[in-house]
Protein backbone atom coordinates (compact mmCIF):
# COMPACT_ATOMS: atom_id res chain seq x y z
CA UNK A 1 0.00 0.00 0.00
CA UNK A 2 2.81 2.47 0.77
CA UNK A 3 4.58 1.63 -2.43
CA UNK A 4 1.50 2.27 -4.80
CA UNK A 5 0.96 5.99 -2.62
CA UNK A 6 4.59 6.53 -3.53
CA UNK A 7 3.82 5.75 -7.18
CA UNK A 8 1.18 7.75 -7.52
CA UNK A 9 2.81 11.16 -5.84
CA UNK A 10 5.39 10.51 -7.99
CA UNK A 11 3.26 10.76 -11.24
CA UNK A 12 1.48 13.73 -10.23
CA UNK A 13 5.08 15.28 -9.41
CA UNK A 14 6.15 14.62 -12.72
CA UNK A 15 2.86 15.76 -14.45
CA UNK A 16 3.23 19.02 -12.58
CA UNK A 17 6.52 19.54 -13.55
CA UNK A 18 5.80 18.82 -16.56
CA UNK A 19 3.18 21.17 -16.77
CA UNK A 20 4.95 24.05 -15.33
CA UNK A 21 8.52 23.21 -17.71
CA UNK A 22 6.07 23.86 -20.96
CA UNK A 23 4.72 27.03 -19.36
CA UNK A 24 8.52 28.37 -19.33
CA UNK A 25 9.47 27.16 -23.10
CA UNK A 26 10.12 30.34 -25.34
CA UNK A 27 7.84 31.69 -28.06
CA UNK A 28 8.11 30.65 -31.32
CA UNK A 29 8.20 33.34 -34.25
CA UNK A 30 4.91 33.64 -35.10
CA UNK A 31 3.95 34.84 -31.51
CA UNK A 32 2.39 38.34 -31.40
CA UNK A 33 3.90 40.58 -28.59
CA UNK A 34 1.25 43.60 -27.60
CA UNK A 35 4.22 45.25 -26.03
CA UNK A 36 6.00 45.94 -28.65
CA UNK A 37 9.26 43.94 -27.84
CA UNK A 38 9.57 40.11 -27.21
CA UNK A 39 10.43 39.04 -23.60
CA UNK A 40 13.58 36.91 -23.74
CA UNK A 41 13.73 34.11 -21.32
CA UNK A 42 14.95 33.80 -17.70
CA UNK A 43 18.21 31.54 -17.76
CA UNK A 44 18.75 31.99 -14.15
CA UNK A 45 14.68 31.29 -12.94
CA UNK A 46 15.15 28.55 -15.67
CA UNK A 47 18.13 27.10 -13.89
CA UNK A 48 16.67 27.06 -10.77
CA UNK A 49 13.19 25.41 -11.36
CA UNK A 50 15.82 22.67 -12.90
CA UNK A 51 17.52 22.46 -9.80
CA UNK A 52 14.12 22.42 -7.58
CA UNK A 53 12.76 19.51 -9.86
CA UNK A 54 15.77 17.58 -9.47
CA UNK A 55 15.75 17.98 -5.64
CA UNK A 56 12.07 17.11 -5.98
CA UNK A 57 12.74 13.71 -7.85
CA UNK A 58 15.75 12.71 -5.72
CA UNK A 59 13.34 13.54 -2.94
CA UNK A 60 10.70 11.06 -4.35
CA UNK A 61 13.04 8.46 -5.58
CA UNK A 62 14.51 8.18 -2.06
CA UNK A 63 11.02 7.89 -0.29
CA UNK A 64 9.57 5.43 -3.14
CA UNK A 65 13.22 3.37 -2.42
CA UNK A 66 12.31 3.66 0.92
CA UNK A 67 8.88 1.80 0.48
CA UNK A 68 10.01 -0.77 -1.82
CA UNK A 69 12.87 -1.48 1.33
CA UNK A 70 9.80 -1.85 3.88
CA UNK A 71 7.64 -3.46 1.72
CA UNK A 72 10.56 -6.25 0.82
CA UNK A 73 11.17 -6.75 4.62
CA UNK A 74 7.52 -7.37 5.62
CA UNK A 75 7.28 -9.74 2.42
CA UNK A 76 10.18 -11.43 3.72
CA UNK A 77 9.24 -11.68 7.39
CA UNK A 78 6.09 -13.28 6.09
CA UNK A 79 7.88 -15.50 4.15
CA UNK A 80 10.09 -16.51 7.37
CA UNK A 81 6.99 -17.36 9.32
CA UNK A 82 4.72 -19.11 6.65
CA UNK A 83 8.02 -21.17 6.24
CA UNK A 84 8.44 -21.45 10.26
CA UNK A 85 5.15 -23.08 10.29
CA UNK A 86 5.45 -24.88 7.88
CA UNK A 87 8.66 -26.72 9.70
CA UNK A 88 6.54 -26.62 12.54
CA UNK A 89 3.85 -28.75 11.07
CA UNK A 90 6.42 -30.77 9.11
CA UNK A 91 8.15 -31.91 12.83
CA UNK A 92 4.61 -32.49 14.42
CA UNK A 93 3.68 -34.72 11.22
CA UNK A 94 7.24 -36.83 11.44
CA UNK A 95 6.68 -37.25 15.27
CA UNK A 96 3.41 -38.31 15.18
CA UNK A 97 4.38 -40.90 12.32
CA UNK A 98 7.34 -42.07 14.38
CA UNK A 99 4.91 -42.60 17.70
CA UNK A 100 2.45 -44.46 15.34
CA UNK A 101 5.13 -46.51 13.91
CA UNK A 102 6.32 -47.19 17.62
CA UNK A 103 2.88 -48.05 19.05
CA UNK A 104 1.09 -51.86 18.79
CA UNK A 105 -0.75 -52.56 15.80
CA UNK A 106 -3.91 -51.33 16.10
CA UNK A 107 -7.09 -54.19 16.21
CA UNK A 108 -9.60 -54.30 13.65
CA UNK A 109 -12.91 -53.02 15.44
CA UNK A 110 -15.20 -56.07 16.63
CA UNK A 111 -19.11 -56.58 14.64
CA UNK A 112 -21.96 -58.02 15.26
CA UNK A 113 -24.64 -58.21 17.73
CA UNK A 114 -22.69 -60.00 20.49
CA UNK A 115 -18.92 -59.46 20.69
CA UNK A 116 -19.71 -55.98 18.97
CA UNK A 117 -17.57 -53.36 20.45
CA UNK A 118 -20.34 -50.30 20.71
CA UNK A 119 -22.15 -53.03 23.17
CA UNK A 120 -23.96 -50.83 26.14
CA UNK A 121 -22.70 -51.80 29.32
CA UNK A 122 -26.40 -52.86 30.52
CA UNK A 123 -26.31 -55.72 27.54
CA UNK A 124 -23.31 -56.82 28.73
CA UNK A 125 -24.58 -57.21 32.47
CA UNK A 126 -27.50 -59.12 31.25
CA UNK A 127 -25.61 -60.89 28.81
CA UNK A 128 -23.07 -62.50 31.95
CA UNK A 129 -26.47 -62.56 33.84
CA UNK A 130 -27.44 -65.58 31.81
CA UNK A 131 -24.22 -66.77 30.62
CA UNK A 132 -21.57 -66.88 33.04
CA UNK A 133 -18.25 -65.63 32.12
CA UNK A 134 -19.87 -63.43 29.28
CA UNK A 135 -18.41 -60.25 30.96
CA UNK A 136 -15.05 -61.84 31.93
CA UNK A 137 -14.75 -62.74 27.45
CA UNK A 138 -16.10 -59.56 26.87
CA UNK A 139 -13.06 -57.26 28.76
CA UNK A 140 -10.67 -59.92 27.64
CA UNK A 141 -9.96 -61.20 31.07
CA UNK A 142 -9.37 -65.02 30.52
CA UNK A 143 -7.70 -65.60 33.06
CA UNK A 144 -11.01 -65.29 35.70
CA UNK A 145 -12.80 -67.71 33.89
CA UNK A 146 -11.53 -70.98 35.89
CA UNK A 147 -11.86 -68.59 38.76
CA UNK A 148 -15.84 -67.83 38.16
CA UNK A 149 -16.43 -71.77 37.44
CA UNK A 150 -14.66 -72.92 39.89
CA UNK A 151 -15.98 -71.23 42.60
CA UNK A 152 -19.39 -71.41 41.12
CA UNK A 153 -18.78 -75.04 40.22
CA UNK A 154 -17.78 -75.74 43.62
CA UNK A 155 -20.55 -74.08 45.60
CA UNK A 156 -23.60 -75.73 43.07
CA UNK A 157 -22.24 -78.81 43.54
CA UNK A 158 -22.56 -78.62 47.36
CA UNK A 159 -25.49 -77.48 47.03
CA UNK A 160 -27.07 -79.97 45.48
CA UNK A 161 -25.27 -83.05 47.49
CA UNK A 162 -26.56 -81.27 50.74
CA UNK A 163 -30.21 -80.49 48.99
CA UNK A 164 -30.14 -84.64 48.35
CA UNK A 165 -29.95 -84.93 52.05
CA UNK A 166 -32.23 -82.46 53.41
CA UNK A 167 -35.26 -83.59 51.23
CA UNK A 168 -35.56 -86.95 52.53
CA UNK A 169 -35.40 -85.17 56.04
CA UNK A 170 -38.12 -82.68 55.05
CA UNK A 171 -40.62 -85.24 54.18
CA UNK A 172 -40.20 -87.58 56.86
CA UNK A 173 -40.82 -84.36 59.14
CA UNK A 174 -43.42 -83.16 57.05
CA UNK A 175 -45.12 -86.96 57.13
CA UNK A 176 -44.65 -87.18 61.24
CA UNK A 177 -45.85 -83.40 62.03
CA UNK A 178 -49.23 -84.09 59.48
CA UNK A 179 -50.40 -86.32 62.29
CA UNK A 180 -49.43 -85.11 65.50
CA UNK A 181 -47.20 -81.99 66.75
CA UNK A 182 -46.71 -83.43 69.93
CA UNK A 183 -42.99 -82.74 70.93
CA UNK A 184 -41.10 -86.35 71.39
CA UNK A 185 -38.05 -87.63 71.16
CA UNK A 186 -37.67 -88.63 67.83
CA UNK A 187 -39.12 -85.39 66.48
CA UNK A 188 -36.91 -83.86 68.42
CA UNK A 189 -33.63 -85.58 66.83
CA UNK A 190 -35.55 -85.35 62.97
CA UNK A 191 -35.76 -81.91 63.56
CA UNK A 192 -32.26 -80.95 64.72
CA UNK A 193 -30.69 -83.00 61.52
CA UNK A 194 -33.18 -81.35 59.00
CA UNK A 195 -31.85 -77.81 60.58
CA UNK A 196 -28.49 -78.48 60.03
CA UNK A 197 -29.07 -79.89 56.64
CA UNK A 198 -30.86 -77.23 55.88
CA UNK A 199 -28.39 -74.48 57.78
CA UNK A 200 -25.36 -76.03 55.34
CA UNK A 201 -27.56 -75.92 52.25
CA UNK A 202 -28.69 -71.92 52.43
CA UNK A 203 -24.68 -71.44 53.08
CA UNK A 204 -23.61 -73.37 49.75
CA UNK A 205 -26.78 -71.42 48.39
CA UNK A 206 -25.14 -68.12 49.59
CA UNK A 207 -21.74 -68.81 48.68
CA UNK A 208 -22.96 -70.20 44.90
CA UNK A 209 -24.99 -66.65 44.51
CA UNK A 210 -22.61 -64.53 45.48
CA UNK A 211 -19.90 -65.69 43.68
CA UNK A 212 -22.25 -65.25 41.00
CA UNK A 213 -23.26 -62.05 41.62
CA UNK A 214 -20.21 -61.02 42.24
CA UNK A 215 -18.31 -61.63 38.49
CA UNK A 216 -21.65 -59.70 37.18
CA UNK A 217 -20.31 -57.00 39.03
CA UNK A 218 -16.81 -57.44 37.89
CA UNK A 219 -17.88 -57.58 34.10
CA UNK A 220 -19.59 -53.66 34.87
CA UNK A 221 -16.43 -52.82 36.77
CA UNK A 222 -14.07 -53.31 34.15
CA UNK A 223 -16.36 -52.22 31.34
CA UNK A 224 -13.92 -50.14 29.15
CA UNK A 225 -14.72 -50.69 25.51
CA UNK A 226 -17.01 -47.35 25.71
CA UNK A 227 -17.28 -43.88 27.33
CA UNK A 228 -19.23 -44.86 29.92
CA UNK A 229 -20.13 -42.85 32.62
CA UNK A 230 -19.82 -43.19 36.43
CA UNK A 231 -23.59 -42.77 36.66
CA UNK A 232 -24.15 -45.71 34.03
CA UNK A 233 -21.58 -47.83 36.18
CA UNK A 234 -22.88 -46.73 39.77
CA UNK A 235 -26.66 -47.04 38.65
CA UNK A 236 -25.44 -50.87 37.06
CA UNK A 237 -24.13 -52.41 39.92
CA UNK A 238 -26.86 -50.62 42.28
CA UNK A 239 -29.52 -53.41 40.11
CA UNK A 240 -26.45 -55.94 40.39
CA UNK A 241 -25.95 -56.28 43.95
CA UNK A 242 -27.39 -53.64 47.28
CA UNK A 243 -24.84 -51.50 48.55
CA UNK A 244 -22.10 -52.08 45.43
CA UNK A 245 -23.56 -48.88 43.72
CA UNK A 246 -22.49 -46.98 46.84
CA UNK A 247 -18.92 -48.70 47.55
CA UNK A 248 -18.63 -47.33 43.57
CA UNK A 249 -19.46 -44.14 44.42
CA UNK A 250 -17.16 -44.19 47.71
CA UNK A 251 -20.05 -43.42 50.30
CA UNK A 252 -18.85 -46.12 52.25
CA UNK A 253 -20.71 -44.61 55.03
CA UNK A 254 -24.32 -45.50 53.33
CA UNK A 255 -23.27 -49.21 52.99
CA UNK A 256 -24.12 -50.26 56.74
CA UNK A 257 -27.37 -49.26 56.38
CA UNK A 258 -28.19 -50.57 53.17
CA UNK A 259 -26.90 -54.12 53.89
CA UNK A 260 -28.55 -53.94 57.35
CA UNK A 261 -31.74 -52.76 56.23
CA UNK A 262 -31.82 -55.92 53.66
CA UNK A 263 -30.38 -58.24 56.77
CA UNK A 264 -33.24 -57.26 58.53
CA UNK A 265 -35.82 -57.31 55.84
CA UNK A 266 -34.63 -60.71 55.27
CA UNK A 267 -35.21 -61.98 58.78
CA UNK A 268 -38.12 -60.43 59.27
CA UNK A 269 -39.19 -62.36 56.29
CA UNK A 270 -37.82 -65.48 57.03
CA UNK A 271 -39.42 -65.37 60.55
CA UNK A 272 -42.75 -64.48 59.30
CA UNK A 273 -42.80 -67.21 57.01
CA UNK A 274 -41.71 -69.67 59.87
CA UNK A 275 -44.91 -68.19 61.76
CA UNK A 276 -46.61 -68.61 58.89
CA UNK A 277 -45.87 -72.10 58.50
CA UNK A 278 -45.95 -73.56 61.87
CA UNK A 279 -49.60 -71.94 62.24
CA UNK A 280 -50.95 -72.86 59.24
CA UNK A 281 -49.80 -76.79 59.86
CA UNK A 282 -51.55 -75.79 63.66
CA UNK A 283 -54.43 -74.65 62.03
CA UNK A 284 -54.98 -77.46 59.87
CA UNK A 285 -54.60 -80.37 62.44
CA UNK A 286 -56.96 -77.94 64.91
CA UNK A 287 -59.86 -77.96 61.82
CA UNK A 288 -59.25 -81.11 61.11
CA UNK A 289 -60.21 -82.49 65.14
CA UNK A 290 -62.79 -80.40 64.31
CA UNK A 291 -64.63 -81.61 61.39
CA UNK A 292 -63.66 -85.38 62.27
CA UNK A 293 -63.17 -85.68 65.99
CA UNK A 294 -63.61 -89.49 66.10
CA UNK A 295 -60.30 -89.64 64.27
CA UNK A 296 -58.54 -88.55 67.48
CA UNK A 297 -59.18 -90.49 70.56
CA UNK A 298 -56.41 -89.02 72.11
CA UNK A 299 -57.82 -85.50 71.80
CA UNK A 300 -56.41 -82.97 69.47
CA UNK A 301 -52.45 -83.56 67.90
CA UNK A 302 -51.79 -79.81 67.18
CA UNK A 303 -48.66 -77.92 69.01
CA UNK A 304 -50.88 -76.68 71.68
CA UNK A 305 -52.69 -79.64 72.70
CA UNK A 306 -56.39 -77.82 72.02
CA UNK A 307 -55.56 -74.84 74.02
CA UNK A 308 -56.27 -72.32 71.12
CA UNK A 309 -59.49 -72.86 68.95
CA UNK A 310 -58.85 -73.02 64.67
CA UNK A 311 -60.42 -69.48 64.72
CA UNK A 312 -57.94 -67.92 66.83
CA UNK A 313 -54.82 -70.14 64.84
CA UNK A 314 -56.41 -69.03 61.57
CA UNK A 315 -55.89 -65.23 62.71
CA UNK A 316 -52.31 -65.60 63.84
CA UNK A 317 -51.54 -67.34 60.52
CA UNK A 318 -52.84 -64.76 58.41
CA UNK A 319 -51.35 -62.22 60.61
CA UNK A 320 -47.68 -64.57 60.09
CA UNK A 321 -48.78 -64.09 56.20
CA UNK A 322 -48.96 -60.10 55.99
CA UNK A 323 -46.65 -59.17 57.97
CA UNK A 324 -44.26 -61.72 55.52
CA UNK A 325 -45.50 -60.24 52.54
CA UNK A 326 -45.33 -56.57 54.28
CA UNK A 327 -41.69 -57.02 54.97
CA UNK A 328 -41.52 -58.08 50.74
CA UNK A 329 -42.79 -54.58 49.74
CA UNK A 330 -40.57 -53.07 52.06
CA UNK A 331 -37.62 -54.71 50.65
CA UNK A 332 -38.75 -54.30 47.15
CA UNK A 333 -39.30 -50.81 47.88
CA UNK A 334 -35.67 -50.10 49.76
CA UNK A 335 -33.92 -52.18 46.81
CA UNK A 336 -35.12 -49.59 44.56
CA UNK A 337 -34.67 -47.06 46.86
CA UNK A 338 -30.55 -47.78 47.17
CA UNK A 339 -30.76 -47.51 43.48
CA UNK A 340 -32.19 -44.07 43.08
CA UNK A 341 -29.84 -43.03 46.09
CA UNK A 342 -26.85 -44.37 44.06
CA UNK A 343 -27.57 -42.92 40.45
CA UNK A 344 -28.29 -39.53 42.32
CA UNK A 345 -25.08 -39.50 44.43
CA UNK A 346 -23.00 -40.29 41.41
CA UNK A 347 -24.82 -37.31 39.78
CA UNK A 348 -23.43 -34.96 42.72
CA UNK A 349 -20.25 -35.89 42.11
CA UNK A 350 -19.64 -33.88 39.47
CA UNK A 351 -22.27 -31.28 40.72
CA UNK A 352 -20.44 -27.97 41.41
CA UNK A 353 -21.36 -26.80 44.70
CA UNK A 354 -19.44 -23.15 45.65
CA UNK A 355 -19.18 -21.07 48.53
CA UNK A 356 -19.86 -17.99 46.56
CA UNK A 357 -23.37 -16.41 47.41
CA UNK A 358 -23.78 -13.54 45.47
CA UNK A 359 -26.43 -11.22 43.39
CA UNK A 360 -25.02 -8.55 40.64
CA UNK A 361 -26.91 -5.90 39.86
CA UNK A 362 -25.76 -3.81 36.62
CA UNK A 363 -27.38 -1.55 34.40
CA UNK A 364 -28.29 -2.90 30.45
CA UNK A 365 -28.98 -0.86 27.63
CA UNK A 366 -30.50 -2.83 24.85
CA UNK A 367 -31.73 -1.98 21.21
CA UNK A 368 -35.13 -3.01 19.77
CA UNK A 369 -36.39 -2.60 16.24
CA UNK A 370 -39.55 -0.83 15.56
CA UNK A 371 -41.56 -1.72 12.52
CA UNK A 372 -43.52 1.50 12.77
CA UNK A 373 -40.37 4.09 13.28
CA UNK A 374 -38.23 1.49 10.56
CA UNK A 375 -35.65 1.96 13.07
CA UNK A 376 -33.61 0.52 16.42
CA UNK A 377 -35.30 2.04 19.51
CA UNK A 378 -33.24 1.78 22.25
CA UNK A 379 -33.92 0.34 25.67
CA UNK A 380 -32.57 0.84 29.04
CA UNK A 381 -32.95 -1.69 32.18
CA UNK A 382 -31.19 -3.66 34.84
CA UNK A 383 -29.11 -7.38 34.79
CA UNK A 384 -29.40 -9.04 37.59
CA UNK A 385 -27.71 -12.23 38.12
CA UNK A 386 -27.35 -15.04 41.21
CA UNK A 387 -24.83 -17.17 42.37
CA UNK A 388 -25.57 -20.05 44.56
Amino acid sequence: MRLRTGHIALTLLLLLAGARAAAQLPRGGRTVVRGGMLERPDSLRASRDSIRMAATLAEIDSLAAADFAADSAFLAAARTDDLRTLDSLMRARTDSLELAAQLPPRRAPRKGWFMSDSMSLSKVAWLSTVLPGYGQAYNKQYWKLPILYGTVGTGLALFIHENNTYRPLKRAYDAYTDKSLVRTPELDALQTKLIRSNTRRQIYLGATIASYVYFIGDAAVNYATNDVSHVKKATTLACIFPGAGQIYNKSYWKVPFVVGGFASMIYCIDWNNRGYQRFKKAYSLRADYDQHPDRYPDGPTDEFHGRYSASFLRNLRNNYRRNRDLCIIITGALYVLQIVDAHVDAHLKDYDISDDLSMNLEPLIDYAYVPTLQSNRPLFGFNMSIKF
